[in-house]
């Protein structure tokens, strides 16, 4: 059976978009295969693959907007496995143009649903908000995986999200499920770090990853080269976090 996941989270800077590329990339090198869609207007999850955003002419933004057939947006990456669904410049305005139109929410689901059989997991890396572009996203989800940072307004921030999610169950979505909680860009030399996720692990005993991902010089460089970290070094701690990462989010699902 498929599984798509929403990774998402409100606030920036948290992850989001390179836990999206890296788990994507690692469940494909475990023989997943696998989709990332992005439906950030940023595009980095696009860029971060390899492919120049500047150049996509048919995107996430054709299928949402304009009935485009989402397997005609589809693209190959450097990985068998691996495929992308790719952002472009013109999502930018999505959010504004959706407003008006009837089932505005649903947009995203009907095209997800018919590559099921295609692929074995589908990833959507959201925006770093709580529009219409992410709750697009948790409508057409199984579950959402949460980046999170050991910091300060972490908690705020994350009921902040379960308040959406919780919203999105009762309207729109009552299957959704928190696949887990991920800890990322982690320092555990920092006191405030170990008692964050402390803290996170007492809320949430059975959601948070084992594997956490700490703050790596390695994946920070990988995007320039338009490479996952798992092509670009693939000795790095990095690339084996996000390697065991999959194995985690793939034995979760399989126990499940």
């Amino acid at each position: 059976m498929s599984r798509i996941i929403a990774l998402v989270n409100q606030k920036g800077g948290v992850g989001k978009t390179t836990s999206s590329i890296n788990l994507a990339a690692s469940l494909a090198v475990l023989e997943k295969p696998t989709l990332l869609v992005d439906i950030d207007p940023q595009a980095n999850a696009t860029s971060g693959l390899g492919i120049d955003k500047s150049s996509v002419e048919t995107g996430i933004y054709d299928v949402l907007l304009n009935e485009v057939p989402i397997n005609d947006i589809i693209v190959k990456t450097q990985l068998d496995k691996l495929h992308l669904a790719p952002s472009q410049i013109d999502l930018a305005g999505a959010e504004v143009e959706m407003v008006g139109m009837e089932g505005r929410e649903n947009l995203l689901k009907p095209h997800l649903e018919a590559l099921r059989e295609r692929y074995k997991y589908i990833l959507i890396d959201c925006p770093p908000s709580l529009g219409l572009l992410t709750i697009n996203a948790l409508t057409a989800a199984d579950s959402v995986l949460i980046p999170i940072q050991a910091e300060y307004y972490a908690l705020e921030g994350l009921g902040q999200l379960l308040n959406t999610i919780d919203l999105v169950k009762n309207g729109l979505n009552p299957e959704l499920d928190i696949e887990g909680i991920l800890l990322t860009m982690f320092d555990s030399r920092l006191n405030l770090a170990q008692q964050v996720a402390g803290e996170i692990k007492k809320h949430f005993p059975e959601k948070v990853y084992e594997n956490v991902i700490a703050r790596s010089v390695r994946i920070a460089e990988a995007p320039s080269h338009g490479k996952p970290i798992i092509l670009y070094d693939v000795n790095s701690s990095g690339a084996q976090s996000y390697l065991a990462l999959a194995k985690e989010v793939a034995a979760r699902r399989g126990a499940k």
